[in-house]
């Protein structure tokens, strides 16, 4: 049985001991950085290709460092010592502010830079943030602490928070860097455009479209994109669950609405298994649905971004995708 309890923390246990381990191997470094440019930490890749864009490719003053990389995922992610090290340092650090990223808060109390700039994204949308929600159908979650409200952590999956977040670092960035405060705003404005003609696009689609309730056979992380667009959803598990084994009721719940609403499309998330979707799509009358997939940006292996991955790719994908469902 699955103990979110015991794992998150074991999880703060370790984040502590490399903690420790961090702060003592660093009292033995020598305290000068190896390059001149200032130092930018990031922990997911929505943020990290924010600041790209804003930032500029032939930008020669910052260092950007992205932690959570190599296909690992923001819930399952342990700081290194390595990682921690560079956190430490860094003049901008940028995090999410989520329950996953509990070990923020002792890693930032014992950074050396007391004069790092901090950009918590949950912090910056305030009065947008969704606690995550449990809508008919989903697994009950057992948790001994249901009274606790649990945050919806995946704040990136709407590109209206994305347009607010994005012109905040570029403040920040342009304290770090006034010289070339005109090039910085240049180049978000540049962006903001686009995210705004992409937030055009899809009020276009869902304008238009047939249905606006899609199924996930699936985590839901993407209550954002789905609320900035008034679309309605079922879900096997919450955004952040750590189930990967849906009851039967949900399995029946979720093969009924689909006959219920005759809907084409089953979604699942990019990385997944697909034994939910395929057993939900056993169990309706047709069992003629498609199984699509949407990118959450949750995990972003290092070949995708060399082969020229973006956020605005990846939100123009899911674009893509709903247009053929909806």
């Amino acid at each position: 049985m699955y103990d979110e309890k015991g794992v998150k923390m074991n999880k703060l246990l370790k984040y502590t001991f490399m903690l420790l381990c961090c702060f003592l191997l660093m009292g033995c470094l020598p305290l000068d950085k190896e390059t001149d440019k200032k130092s930018i930490v990031c922990t997911t890749y929505a943020q990290y290709n924010w600041l790209q864009e804003i930032i500029g490719e032939n930008n020669s003053t910052f260092e950007l460092t992205l932690l959570i990389k190599d296909g690992a995922d923001l819930h399952s992610y342990q700081p290194t010592i390595q990682d921690l090290a560079k956190v430490s340092s860094a003049d901008l650090f940028v995090y999410v502010g989520g329950e996953s990223e509990q070990w923020v808060s002792d890693a930032l109390k014992e950074a050396k830079n007391k004069n790092m700039l901090v950009v918590d994204m949950m912090d910056v949308l305030k009065e947008r943030i969704k606690e995550e929600e449990h809508v008919e159908g989903m697994k009950e979650d057992h948790d001994e602490n249901e009274d606790e409200s649990e945050y919806d952590e995946h704040v990136w999956l709407s590109l209206i928070n994305a347009h607010e977040v994005v012109r905040y670092l570029s403040n920040e960035v342009q304290k770090l860097d006034d010289v070339h405060k005109k090039t910085y705003e240049e180049n978000t404005i540049r962006y903001l455009n686009d995210i705004d003609d992409l937030n055009h696009q899809y009020e276009q689609v869902v304008e238009n479209a047939t249905t606006k309730t899609l199924l996930f056979a699936d985590r839901f992380p993407f209550r954002y994109l789905l609320d900035d667009y008034d679309l309605n959803y079922y879900a096997a598990f919450p955004g952040c669950s750590a189930d990967i084994e849906a009851s039967f009721y949900t399995i029946t719940f979720l093969a009924n609405k689909i006959d219920q609403l005759d809907l084409k499309s089953i979604f699942v998330i990019d990385q997944t298994n697909l034994k939910i979707a395929q057993t939900v799509k056993d169990n309706t009358k047709k069992k003629n649905q498609k199984i699509m997939y949407l990118d959450s940006l949750q995990s972003v292996d290092d070949q995708k971004i060399k082969d020229g991955y973006s956020y605005l790719k990846a939100m123009k994908y899911n674009l893509k995708v709903l247009k053929k469902a909806l």
